[in-house]
């Protein structure tokens, strides 16, 4: 199992793990899961480490069909800047490999925020902490496991 399995079971939340044969060459993790899992986009969710005003990182969960609003992510936590977080350093924190992080589970515990679209489904999916494994789980278990807030953050 993975860490981000062991919290969610930990935790005693209600999930679903969905497991899919991940392809090295998809060109987007998210919508390869989605397709492979045969879900609606807007239903799977990134998990992106943003950098703040080149200091303190953050992390943004949105639909893997969106763009991240480097603004709005800014603006949810009163900073100046928001820029993508080096792959290297999103290792070190998280504790995921590119194309497996997920937010639950993560070495360090970052702040934390949601795009607001994911209150509007019964449940989501996130990284289950590898490349082919998902978590399906509802949104706000995802917050409370993740001390998030709920934001706009996607374009």
């Amino acid at each position: 199992m993975t860490p981000a399995v062991n919290s969610a079971k930990k935790a005693k939340i209600k999930y679903t793990l969905h497991h899919y044969q991940h392809d090295s060459g998809a060109p987007s993790y998210g919508l390869e899961a989605a397709e492979k899992l045969a879900i609606l986009p807007e239903r799977v969710f990134k998990t992106l480490v943003v950098k703040l005003d080149e200091t303190q990182l953050v992390v943004a969960i949105l639909p893997v069909n969106s763009m991240l609003s480097m603004k709005s992510v800014a603006k949810a936590y009163g900073a100046r800047k928001a820029e993508m977080a080096d792959k290297v350093e999103v290792q070190r924190s998280t504790g995921y490999v590119l194309g497996g992080v997920s937010p639950i589970g993560q070495k360090k515990s970052l702040k934390t925020v949601i795009d607001q679209s994911a209150q509007q489904y019964p449940t989501i999916y996130v990284s289950g902490g590898r490349r082919g494994l998902e978590i399906e789980l509802n949104a706000l278990d995802l917050q409370t496991l993740t001390q998030a807030l709920f934001a706009t953050i996607s374009q």
